[in-house]
Formats: structure tokens, C-alpha cells, sequence
């Protein structure tokens, strides 16, 4: 009589710890799958939000033009938030000397304080940027193991069936080993991807990052011309 080895029947005749082993790297893949499409499309939106966003600031239209199209055009996007908590912390500084002195903002406190705007919303955009790719490199990195315990368990199983039926000829041996072999698929099915992503991404996370830090740079670097040493 032919045996039904295929992936569906193998699953559904499998042990129950294999089943759930099984499950588990369904749901880690499918949350994986959900990050991955995400985090492509919010990367590729922040890709062109930035490019969008640089062609304005360095185009010859003033800070306060900048500022007030934000909202509109690019509503929470990495480096529009930067260049927007530096330069209110650089009017909030000039509004409080004018009304203190009637001057210009002093270097020493006047930068450092843009300094550490910049920075902060640097801090932020960087994490927010980088959420969810630690789960990423958690399926990438666990689900191979987690595959080779189920199959490992099942061919324990196999192994305890044999001993009890004395038959070792292979169309009793055969589902047994199948069956523990679809737990080490369905690691790799589910551990591949998210490698990949996770390497994608975390180039791609540099990549933004260093552009930020640029940005960041050059937008102190024009404030400090506006500022009296």
C-alpha cells in the first residue's frame, strides 16, 4: 500500500510536540514576513522623504519656510524631525537672549544646546528606525535550532517505534524521518528570510544614519554663523 508522505499529511500524523514546534515557526515566520514588508515599505518611504527633503533645505528657501511645510509634506520623517528639533531649540534660545539682552545667542551655550537637540532626535529616529529588527535577527538566529529540537524529537520517536514493533523496513521507518525532517525545513524556511532582511536593513539603517549625522553637521555648522563667539 503506497504511504502519504506529503508536507500536509506528514504535519497533521506528526507528534504533538513536533506539531507545536511546527506552529511556532509558522507564527515567528509570519511575524517576520509582517516586519519585512514594513519595514520595506517605511524604509523606502523614508529613502524618498529624505532625498525630497534635502533638495528643499539646500534649494535656497529659509528655515522658517522649511519649518512651516513640515507638517504638510513630510509629517514625521527622520530627517525633517532633526532639522526641526534644532532649529526650534535655536529659536526658543534667540527668543529668550532677545528678550534678555536684545543680542545675538552666545557660542558656548547657545551651540551646545543645538548640539544636544540634534542629538537627542538623532537618538530617537535612529530607534525608531531600528525597532523590530532585533526580532528580525531573533527568527534569523533561533529558528534553525528550534527546527533540529522537533526533528530531533521526532526521530527519537521513530527510533522508540521501531523498538517497539521490531520493523525496520523502510515503509515504517520512512514517515517517521519524514515527519522529523519538516521541523528542520520549516526552520530554514522561516530563519532565511529574516536573515537576509536583517542584513538588508541594517545596512540600509547605516546608511540613514550616516546621512543623518551629516545633516546634523552641516545644520550646526550654518547655525554657529548665526551665533556670536
Amino acid at each position: 500500500m503506497k504511504q502519504d508522505l506529503s508536507v500536509i499529511n506528514l504535519i497533521l500524523h506528526a507528534d504533538i510536540v513536533v506539531q507545536s514546534v511546527l506552529l511556532l515557526l509558522l507564527l515567528l515566520s509570519i511575524g517576520s514576513w509582517a516586519i519585512i514588508v514594513g519595514k520595506w515599505r517605511f524604509y523606502g518611504r523614508t529613502r524618498r522623504e529624505t532625498e525630497a527633503f534635502t533638495q528643499m533645505f539646500w534649494g535656497g528657501s529659509d528655515m522658517d519656510s522649511i519649518l512651516a511645510a513640515i507638517p504638510q509634506q513630510f509629517p514625521n520623517s527622520s530627517l525633517p524631525n532633526i532639522f526641526q528639533a534644532g532649529y526650534r531649540e535655536f529659536m526658543r534660545q534667540r527668543a529668550e537672549t532677545a528678550e534678555q539682552t536684545g543680542g545675538k545667542i552666545t557660542a558656548g551655550v547657545g551651540l551646545e544646546g543645538v548640539r544636544r537637540a540634534l542629538d537627542a532626535a538623532f537618538s530617537r529616529e535612529l530607534e525608531r528606525l531600528s525597532r523590530h529588527l532585533a526580532f528580525l535577527a531573533t527568527v534569523g538566529s533561533t529558528s534553525p535550532f528550534i527546527g533540529l529540537f522537533g526533528t530531533v524529537w521526532g526521530i527519537m520517536n521513530a527510533f522508540q517505534n521501531i523498538g517497539l514493533t521490531h520493523n525496520t523496513s523502510l515503509p515504517s521507518v520512512a514517515p517517521g524521518i519524514a515527519e522529523a525532517l519538516v521541523a528542520t525545513a520549516f526552520g530554514l524556511v522561516a530563519a532565511i528570510p529574516a536573515v537576509i532582511a536583517y542584513n538588508k536593513f541594517t545596512a540600509d539603517l547605516k546608511r540613514m544614519a550616516a546621512n543623518m549625522e551629516q545633516f546634523s553637521s552641516e545644520f550646526l555648522n550654518i547655525i554657529a554663523r548665526h551665533i556670536k563667539h
